[in-house]
Formats: C-alpha cells, structure tokens, sequence
C-alpha cells in the first residue's frame, strides 16, 4: 500500500512540478519580454539624446559665426560713423571689476609686443579658458572701453583704440595700478 501511495503522491508530485515548471517559465518568458521593450525604449531615448546634442553643436557653431559677423558689421559702423578723433577725447567709462582690469591689462601690455592680442593670449596669460577670455571682452567693451577687434581666418586680435590707450597713460581713466597687479 505505501508502495502504491508512494508512486501515486511521486505522480502528483511530478504533475505539479511540470505545471509549476511551465508556469515559471511563462512569468520568466513574460519578464524578458519587458525588460527587452526597456532596452528598445532606453536605445531609443539614446538615439534622441545624441541627435539633439548633435543638434545644439551646430546651433552653437551657427551662433559663433553670425556673432563674428555681427561684431565685424559693429567695427565697420563705428569707423565709418565715428566722430573724428579731436571730438572724441572723453571716453564715459563704466568701473571695472577685478577680473576685467585684468584682462585689460593683458591686451594693454601685450598689445606692445604683438600687433593684436587673441583670446588665447589672454586666457594662457590669466590661467582662465579662451571662452571666459572672449565673456571678459565683451564685458569690458560693453562697459566702454573701446576695444578693437579685426577677424584674420575667423579669429579676432584685440587691441586698444590708440586714442583711448595715450589717455589712459595719461589720465590713467580706469584708476589701475600695473604694480598691483603684477605687470
């Protein structure tokens, strides 16, 4: 009799066992399913990822260039609309802060030895990068200085109008101190 009730419950048992195992493998089934729809959308959201960082790339690149053009068309209208020199000996110059006396006098010292300073000059003489250099410009040019740029293969040189940079030696309008600052 155990004999008997030993092969039937080991007939049960396997009975179970064969279901449990196809239910098991239909969740597991049901499971790799999911996590490869995952995957796909994860790839897919990759994909859109680089594209748009592609995408920026070239709007910036766009943006550097007509900036370029914009500061070009800007030179061009001040010479040709600039008052003569005797009617511009005032110059309203706005205070400038630390960093910016800096970068100005990188191009006032640096203009001597070269005939026009770049962006990389200034960033390799302050430690800082080319584009901090060009934000720090731009800021000094906003703030009054005038500041000349002419674009050789794209790439602007800085210098001081002469004007500005005689009275600056001799009125010293931005209040700075070369021995302060280490030049």
């Amino acid at each position: 009799m155990i004999n008997i009730f030993g092969r039937i419950f080991l007939r049960g048992g396997s009975l179970c066992l064969s279901i449990l195992n196809k239910r098991l493998r239909v969740e597991f089934l049901g499971i790799k399913h999911e996590l490869e729809e995952h995957l796909q959308a994860i790839n897919e959201n990759t994909n859109e990822i680089t594209a748009n960082y592609e995408y920026i790339g070239e709007i910036e690149r766009k943006l550097d260039r007509l900036s370029e053009r914009v500061d070009q068309i800007q030179m061009f209208l001040e010479s040709k609309l600039a008052m003569p020199a005797t009617q511009r000996n005032h110059f309203e110059v706005k205070r400038l802060n630390r960093m910016e006396q800096k970068v100005f006098l990188v191009i006032y010292t640096l203009e001597e030895e070269k005939s026009g300073v770049t962006y990389y000059d200034i960033a390799e003489r302050l430690g800082i990068s080319e584009h901090l250099a060009g934000t720090y410009v731009t800021s000094i040019i906003e703030k009054g200085v005038p500041i000349l740029k002419r674009y050789i293969n794209s790439k602007p040189y800085l210098r001081l109008e002469p004007e500005f940079k005689t009275l600056q030696a001799k009125e010293n309008i931005l209040q700075l101190s070369l021995q302060e600052f280490g030049f």
